[in-house]
């Protein structure tokens, strides 16, 4: 009984990660043995597992020599063309960037003038206005005498 106990706290420990390997060693023998408590018979697959798993070993032979050989010729001459190839075309996608930033700025000069006339004419529509009740009063006045 007093051994159940003392397994029991080993178990504890061993779930809590705080025994020694001492420790753990004992819980592999008490569950290796035949009679083991009844509340505890569901812990003996575990720790026989862990004993199996012990033995095992690794058979097969593991390379050594796992370095590839890379070939670093075709990645200076990867570097080269791509730099031939920004050398022949970048001016060009150049002066084309610098088109689109005149034509974009071009375009919002345009729009802001046009802005300045509408507002202009819309002011200018309502002194027509003004106008034309003036002469509406006008001819009033004349056709009247």
């Amino acid at each position: 009984m007093e051994l159940d106990k003392n397994v029991e706290n080993l178990l504890e420990k061993y779930f809590e990660a705080a025994t020694t390997v001492a420790e753990e060693e004992t819980l592999r023998t008490y569950f290796a043995q035949e009679s083991v408590a009844t509340h505890l018979e569901q812990y003996r697959p575990m720790f026989s597992y862990f004993s199996k798993a012990k033995e095992e070993q690794y058979t097969k032979q593991v390379p050594l020599n796992t370095r590839r050989n890379f070939n670093y010729k075709w990645i200076s001459v990867a570097a080269v063309a791509v730099l031939f190839l920004g050398i022949y075309f970048g001016p060009e996608k150049y002066q084309d960037y610098q088109d689109r930033k005149k034509a974009e700025l071009a375009y919002q000069q345009t729009k802001e003038a046009l802005n300045l006339l509408a507002v202009n004419f819309g002011k200018g529509t309502e002194k027509i206005t003004y106008l034309k009740e003036f002469e509406a009063t006008t001819s009033k006045i004349y056709n009247d005498n």
